[in-house]
This record gives C-alpha cells, sequence and structure tokens, in this order.
C-alpha cells in the first residue's frame, strides 16, 4: 500500500506541474461548503468524533472486531475486567504462581500493570456495549475530536476541520490504532487537550481552558507518562513565558483565572493517581509498571541505565519475553553502529506510520519551496513552537530502549499540526505563474480517501494491504489469536474448565501471542489458564480446582491443540 500512496503522490505532483486547474470548480465549490461547516467549530468537533466512530464501524465486514493478541492487550483488559467489578486491584491467588504472566503483577496485588486511562475506556465500553471494542470506538472518536479542538485553537477554522478528517483516514479506519486495545488514540486525544488549551489560556478565552488542560495532563500521566511528561515540557515552558509576561491587575487576572484552576484540577488528579498507585502496589508514590517491572524486567526503559539482575522465573514465556526479546534489544543499544542502525529504523517506522508519503508531501514541499535567504525568524511563532516541541519529544523517545509507534501518541498533535502548517504555505506557492501549491494541498485529502478506498477493497481483490515490518495508516489486518481460537472451544463446553498451558518457544527471537490471562475474579471465571508446571505442581493446581475439567494446551503444534489433560 505504501508504493500505492507514493504513486499517486508522485502523479499528484506530475498534475500539479502540467494542469494545475484541473478540477478546480469541483473543489472550490466544495471548499465553499466545507468552510461553511468548518464555521460551526463545536459542530466540527462533533462531527468529526462521531465520524471517527462510523467510520470504524463501516468497514467492521472488512476488518472486524479485533481479538487480543499481544501481552500487552491482555494486561489491558483485566485491568477493565478489574474496574467492572468496581475494584482498583484484585487480592493475591494462592495458586498464583500458575498465572504470573508478562505486563501482570500478583504481589502484592493481582492487577495489569498500566496506567488506568485506557482501562476505564475499554470499561465504559463493556458498561454499554457489552464488548471491550466499544471503549476502543469510543476512544477513537475522543481522539480526533480532541484534534480538531486543538487545531481551532491554533489556525483557522477550515484548516482545523481539515485536519481533524485527515485524523479520522488516518488514524481511525485501517490503522493498527484503530485495531488493537492498546489505547494510543487515549494518549493521542490527551496530548491534543493539552495542546489546545495552550493558545486558549494565552488568549485568556476562560478558566475552562485551564481545566481542559489539567484534565488533558491527567489523560497524559495515566496513558503514557513518560512521552507525556514531555511533551508536557515545552507547553509549561511557553505556560510561564506567558505568565511571566504578566504585570499587575493581569498578573493577578491571570493567576485567578487560569494558573489556581490548573494547579486544583492537576493536584486532584495527583491524588486520585497515588490512590489508585497505592491499592495497587502499596505505596502511592510507585507505580504499578515500575513494580513490575522492578519484579521482572532485566533490560531497563532508557539508554544511560544499567541491566537488573535475571530473576528466577517460573515459565518459558516469561523469561523469553524479558531475556530473549527485551534483553536482546538493549544489548543492541550497547553498540554505536548498531544503536544508529536501530534509531534509522524507528524513524522509517515512525514517519511510515504518522505521514506516510500523501501527509509527507507537504512537509517536503514546504522545505522545497523556502525563499533564498530564509531564516528561523520568519516561521511564524506557532509553527515554531511546534517544530521545538516535536524535537523535543522525539528526543525523547530517541534515548528510550524500546519504541513502538504509539509511543509517540502524545505528539500526534503536533505532527498533525505540522502538516497543516506546511499545507498552508504550500498553498500560496505558484510555479511560473501556475497555482501548483494550490493543486498539491487539494490533492493530499484526495489521495488519504483513494488510500482508504483501495484498502477497503483489497480483500475482493485478493490483494495484501499487510506489512511485514512497519505499521501504516493502512496496513492492519484482521486479527486471529490462537488462544481465543481455543478459548471459544472450551466456552462451548459444560461446566468450568482449566486449560492448562504447554508453552514452547521454539528458539523464536520474539515472544509469543498472550496465552496465560485470567479474569479479574479467577475462581469464578468459566475458563482458567495456567502454565504447565511439571506433574507435581500440576497436580497441586489440579486439586485446587478439582471441580473442573482439565485440558492441555500444546502451543508448539501449528495450529496450537488442546486436549484433556492426561491425569496420572
Amino acid at each position: 500500500m505504501n508504493w500505492i500512496e507514493l504513486g499517486l503522490v508522485l502523479t499528484a505532483l506530475v498534475m500539479a506541474l502540467c494542469c494545475p486547474t484541473l478540477g478546480s470548480n469541483w473543489f472550490a465549490k466544495f471548499e465553499r461548503m466545507f468552510g461553511s461547516l468548518a464555521e460551526r467549530q463545536l459542530l466540527s468537533v462533533l462531527v468529526v468524533g462521531f465520524g471517527a466512530i462510523a467510520a470504524r464501524v463501516t468497514v467492521l465486514p472488512i476488518l472486524p472486531v479485533p481479538q487480543p493478541y499481544v501481552t500487552d492487550e491482555f494486561s489491558q483488559l483485566l485491568l477493565a475486567d478489574t474496574l467492572l467489578q468496581g475494584r482498583l486491584a484484585n487480592p493475591t491467588h494462592p495458586m498464583w504462581i500458575h498465572f504470573e504472566t508478562p505486563q501482570v503483577i500478583m504481589h502484592p496485588t493481582y492487577a495489569s500493570m498500566y496506567p488506568p486511562a485506557q482501562g476505564v475506556f475499554l470499561a465504559l465500553g463493556r458498561a454499554i456495549g457489552g464488548h471491550p471494542f466499544v471503549g476502543v470506538l469510543i476512544s477513537l472518536g475522543f481522539m480526533c475530536a480532541a484534534l480538531c479542538w486543538m487545531l481551532q485553537g491554533w489556525m483557522a477554522p477550515g484548516w482545523a476541520l481539515l485536519g481533524g478528517f485527515l485524523a479520522v483516514m488516518h488514524f481511525a479506519v485501517f490503522s493498527y490504532w484503530a485495531n488493537s486495545y492498546w489505547g494510543a488514540p487515549v494518549a493521542a486525544a490527551g496530548g491534543a487537550l493539552v495542546l489546545g488549551a495552550l493558545p486558549r489560556i494565552i488568549e485568556r478565552t476562560h478558566w475552562i481552558s485551564a481545566i481542559v488542560m489539567g484534565l488533558g495532563l491527567a489523560v497524559l500521566a495515566n496513558s503514557r507518562p513518560y512521552e507525556g511528561f514531555v511533551l508536557a515540557l515545552p507547553v509549561a515552558l511557553m505556560f510561564f513565558a506567558w505568565l511571566f509576561k504578566q504585570r499587575g491587575t493581569m498578573l493577578r487576572t491571570s493567576i485567578r483565572c487560569m494558573v489556581v484552576p490548573l494547579v486544583l484540577v492537576v493536584l486532584v488528579c495527583a491524588i486520585v493517581t497515588g490512590y489508585y498507585c497505592w491499592r495497587v502496589t502499596g505505596n502511592a508514590l510507585r507505580m504499578p509498571q515500575q513494580l513490575n517491572r522492578d519484579t521482572y524486567a532485566v533490560a531497563p526503559y532508557f539508554l544511560w541505565q544499567h541491566p537488573r539482575p535475571i530473576p528466577a522465573y517460573r515459565n518459558e514465556a516469561m523469561r523469553q519475553l524479558y531475556i530473549d526479546y527485551e534483553l536482546g534489544i538493549y544489548d543492541d543499544t550497547r553498540s554505536l553502529s548498531k544503536l544508529i542502525a536501530l534509531w534509522m529504523i524507528r524513524s522509517v517506522s515512525f514517519l511510515l506510520f504518522y505521514l506516510g508519503p500523501a501527509l509527507g508531501l507537504p512537509l517536503i514541499m514546504a522545505v522545497a519551496v523556502l525563499p533564498y535567504g530564509f531564516r528561523w525568524d520568519s516561521i511564524q511563532w506557532p509553527t515554531r513552537f511546534f517544530l521545538l516541541a516535536s524535537a523535543t519529544s522525539i528526543a525523547g523517545l530517541g534515548v528510550e530502549v524500546f519504541f513502538s509507534p504509539h509511543y509517540a501518541a502524545p505528539m500526534t498533535c503536533l505532527i498533525l499540526a505540522l502538516v497543516l502548517s506546511a499545507m498552508r504555505q504550500v498553498r500560496k506557492w505558484q510555479w511560473h505563474g501556475k497555482p501548483v501549491g494550490l493543486f498539491l494541498t487539494r490533492a493530499v485529502p484526495l489521495i488519504c480517501v483513494l488510500m482508504l478506498l483501495l484498502r477497503a477493497v483489497a480483500p475482493a481483490l485478493r490483494f495484501s494491504s499487510s506489512a511485514n515490518q512497519f505499521w501504516t495508516a493502512y496496513n492492519a489486518k484482521p486479527v486471529k489469536s490462537p488462544g481465543i481460537c481455543i478459548e471459544s472451544k472450551l466456552q462451548s463446553q459444560p461446566g468450568d474448565q482449566l486449560a492448562i498451558v504447554k508453552y514452547d518457544s521454539s528458539g523464536a527471537s520474539t515472544p509469543q501471542p498472550g496465552w496465560v490471562y485470567n479474569k479479574a475474579n479467577i475462581d469464578q471465571a468459566k475458563i482458567v489458564w495456567a502454565w504447565d508446571m511439571g506433574p507435581a505442581e500440576n497436580r497441586e493446581l489440579i486439586g485446587y480446582f478439582h471441580n473442573r475439567r482439565v485440558w492441555l494446551v500444546e502451543t508448539n503444534d501449528k495450529p496450537p491443540q488442546v486436549s484433556p489433560y492426561p491425569i496420572r
């Protein structure tokens, strides 16, 4: 799909040079209607938000409700299930050593290691629609609406509405954000709330802007804390730079109407977050993720840190994730040549997912058409701020040992703002008196629409839209988790079931799908999943669950097989 998108971009470039007025009357008429909607800013935000939900629902026949696959997703679902039980954490199970699994805490409580923001949305989805994917849909609408609202604070309504629809097409339909339970849309929405509140605070529009910024910071702290903190740094500098310029009555008004509400919201959110940490870890200042990493992980999160001592792992899945996979990545960062190669691969992954050829075109053209003698101070201050804030976030990502595109979710608003700023600049460019820039900016959203249509018909044409290495905006594919398939079979059995998983990594360099993940109330679940820990330990587990039918799941079979457990 990337090559098709690149081909469309190159075609647009040729057409812009040869026939830049092609379709201009049609585009002008559409832009007038578009502008009428954009002027109604609240309606625009609602249209974008509900449009994101509608777009993802529309493609369900092509990209059905996803099954959880990655260990992180099962952990998030455990968090949602725990919240629906009316708890923040669960008591440690007496047979907990059979249930140890990545991304989950077993002591002093049984809980997900992740902050609660994504779990709240998944729980909301189950409460409203009976399935956690409804929560994913809500988060997609929340993200796109927040991005549109953020852009309205920085640029003209028409550009903001265009940015909202670009977000819908790029992130909310065929990307893995819309096809997983990882939670990137929540973090992206948090970043948009913070960035959108900043210009409104500076313009002193209303104290509500300060509350929105505080809530955005709370969302970031409870979704992607580190990346959210990095994003908040330039915002804080801009905020204090504005505050220190105030004098006399203006200063007192700013403190009363902006600073005080912001501080109060942040303080309340900090107390709530601390309470959550206390209930899970026993320490209000220790995050569940810290506890989990200190217990199981060897590789650190940051390049300057050193590995921890290797703990005694009780099952192969834990050892494979933390030693074979994570420690292997960390070891690659110890070599400068490998680290540079790793940064290059991650840069390509970042650019392909967040920009791709279509959204990358305006940025390239904006640089290409810069006038001779161009200076930094010639750039408008909002664009300078976007560039500096983006550089800060990218630098923060660069010192992390691990990376996936959703790690950068908080800076989605910055990327989108830079694309639109570039489009505004390119739109004015003419070549030999021809409106080449105008044609190119009109072509960008058209290419995005065409890519959605091509991706939608790809299954019918038996055209593969997946990529082996990099995530893009259009290459998410239906997820089929082998564990979920076996779970469906066991669900059809009468009575309660106990599935003992015999895990075999088979020398794989990356972890297998999540296998042993249980509900918040393990004893009350119809199916309990446990690791095969040898005959003696298994007998102890079977004795505890004496009223359940016992199965053996062998993951090294292709496909994995389930059969009655041979009780001796």
